[in-house]
């Protein structure tokens, strides 16, 4: 299964749900890729700390757009997951497939002016609640529900309170 993790920079939130989902779906055959409407153009400094301070390799993510997987040649996606609200709103390209898509979305961290500390905790923060998601979409995946209950699922687990 292959899934794409939007959001509107590609900088932070959709970079940490790109992480965790190709961490923790593993074993279940899933390929995660994140991009954005309007891509920062760099990966988030904190993102990337976070990330690395939980042992991932931080070294292949970038922020691109989400262009790149509208393209003939780009992998065809089985679920399309938006993580902020303008990108959920957003004319989205035609994926080709038409894959499920869901809103889940995630207070944006790169947004939290403050010291340092605050900037982590809000970091912390997004990770946990995707974290909280994603483990619940897997959990999903295993009962291999029909199509249905899944697109239903997705959606509640789009709606669950953190």
């Amino acid at each position: 299964m292959n899934i794409l993790v939007l959001c509107t920079g590609n900088s932070a939130r959709s970079i940490l749900g790109e992480a965790l989902l190709n961490k923790l779906g593993a074993g279940l055959g899933l390929r995660a890729f994140s991009a954005g409407s309007r891509p920062a153009g760099r990966v988030n400094p904190a993102a990337l700390a976070l990330l690395r301070e939980k042992g991932f390799d931080v070294s292949g993510f970038r922020s691109k757009s989400w262009e790149e997987f509208a393209a003939p040649d780009a992998p065809r996606m089985d679920l399309v997951i938006t993580v902020c609200d303008s990108a959920a709103k957003e004319t989205c390209p035609v994926w080709p497939g038409a894959p499920l898509s869901v809103h889940w979305g995630i207070p944006d961290p790169a947004a939290v002016s403050g010291d340092a500390q605050e900037v982590r905790a809000a970091f912390e923060d997004a990770y946990r609640r995707l974290e909280r998601r994603i483990k619940a979409f897997l959990a999903l995946l295993e009962r291999n529900p029909p199509a249905d209950d899944l697109r239903r699922g997705l959606a509640e687990i789009g709606r669950m309170e953190d």
